[in-house]
């Protein structure tokens, strides 16, 4: 396929990773950011100010294929900022939307997080355009971020796993699909090839850093307890701690065979993501 692709978030890890290869095969791209000045420097790329919620979006959009929609940080109102930029998208004439979702979005799963996602797919499914969503499991790149300062991962993910996908495979998935129309309609789970517990995270995390890392299982009380003091939103406190829940109860847990599918190849696994952290 031949078409102009916009990305958001292209100041990111996702958006701008994904930018990048479609820059490399020569897919004219516009990349959506809030600061244009951050922004890579691609061939056959072209950068607007913008943002979702910006009535400006409409119009940045104009003359766009496919958008390459990564899901925004989390708010409280991010639901009603992504389905404004699903009608910016319907009013541009945008053909058709690839989102990047969540593992098991619903208007009532245990991830509070996830119920943003949902109503984004709704709103796309409701808006006529084609779409596919590439609902994502956790990522292993971030799980360095979830040890505290004593070396310890505290969350009441009890004895649950994840199937935890890698950043980089879900960017080369993203390539992928934007590359064709072969996957309209779809649904995509990424995952990684295991199902992962938090205790197996944090003993792959001690090979990888040199270093004893722990993990502690909390109650849900201890875990709002132990993050009381962060200084954050209700929201975002109830998003955090039902992050790990959602392990605990085992709702990320299936392994999918989606990413093989496109790529024709195994996704990357702990073992290949740790050794290159170990500078951390």
């Amino acid at each position: 396929m031949s078409e102009r692709v916009a990305v958001s978030g292209a100041t990111g890890h996702l958006g701008g990773g994904v930018a990048e290869l479609l820059s490399v095969v020569g897919t004219p791209t516009l990349l959506i950011t809030r600061d244009p000045a951050r922004a890579p420097s691609l061939p056959g790329a072209t950068v607007a100010r913008s943002a979702f919620g910006d009535p400006g979006l409409s119009a940045a959009l104009r003359g766009v294929d496919t958008f390459f929609m990564v899901s925004a940080t989390e708010t409280v109102d991010r639901a009603d900022l992504q389905r404004a930029a699903v009608a910016a998208a319907v009013d541009a004439g945008v053909r058709r939307i690839v989102y990047v979702s969540f593992v098991g979005a619903a208007p009532d799963c245990t991830f509070t997080f996830g119920r943003d996602h949902w109503h984004t797919e709704q709103a796309i499914r409701d808006s006529g355009l084609d779409f596919t969503f590439l609902r994502d499991n956790l990522y292993l790149d971030l799980m360095p971020s979830m040890i505290g300062d004593d070396d310890v991962i505290r969350g009441p993910a009890g004895h649950g796993r994840a199937a935890m996908v890698a950043r980089a495979d879900v960017v080369e998935v993203a390539a992928a699909v934007l590359a064709t129309d072969r996957f309209d309609g779809r649904t995509l789970e990424l995952t990684g090839p295991h199902a992962l517990s938090m205790a197996d995270v944090a003993e792959a995390l001690t090979a990888a850093l040199g270093r004893p890392i722990g993990y502690h299982r909390e109650t849900p009380e201890e875990a709002y307890a132990s993050r009381a003091g962060f200084g954050a939103q209700p929201w975002e406190v109830d998003g955090w701690v039902s992050s790990y829940l959602a392990v605990a109860n085992g709702d990320l847990s299936r392994v999918s065979g989606d990413v093989h599918r496109v790529l024709h190849r195994k996704p990357v696994g702990m073992a290949d993501v740790f050794p290159a952290l170990a500078d951390l």
